[in-house]
């Protein structure tokens, strides 16, 4: 079965870059080549068992993916600056925030060195290989 949002290659592709993440990063992640996650992000549906993969691959849920929209993703952020600080009456209005802004940092931190550390790990991978490839031709 596959799911019926609008386009949903166009929205895993904005989520992705909204989280800074490139298209190879993805694909290391779900074990696919780049050319795959190209593929996927052209589609407009997926089956849902995928999308699961991709949805916790960017770190975020299936319905976020299906529900995502440009428009409330920029609201958010602009009511998310609106409401910290109001100047009227010079009062301090703390925003909705439910999170430690520098928890999710460090969280985030730490999920780019853990893919960093997977493409290192990666890379030495294929260079053994070629070792391997250029030793028996000589």
């Amino acid at each position: 079965m596959s799911t019926t949002a609008p386009h949903i290659g166009r929205k895993i592709s904005r989520i992705r870059e909204l989280r800074n993440m490139k298209q190879e990063a993805l694909a290391i992640e779900l074990g696919v080549s780049q050319q795959t996650i190209s593929h996927i992000e052209q589609s407009e549906t997926l089956e849902e068992e995928k999308l699961e993969k991709v949805a916790k691959a960017l770190g975020v849920t299936r319905e976020a993916i299906e529900n995502f929209s440009e428009e409330l993703a920029i609201n958010y952020f602009n009511n998310f600056n609106d409401n910290s600080f109001s100047n009227s009456q010079g009062t301090f209005h703390p925003n909705n925030c439910n999170f430690n802004p520098l928890d999710k940092l460090m969280e985030a931190v730490e999920e780019n060195k853990k893919l960093y550390e997977r493409l290192l790990e990666a890379e030495k991978a294929k260079v053994v290989y070629l070792e391997k490839l250029l030793g028996k031709h000589n």
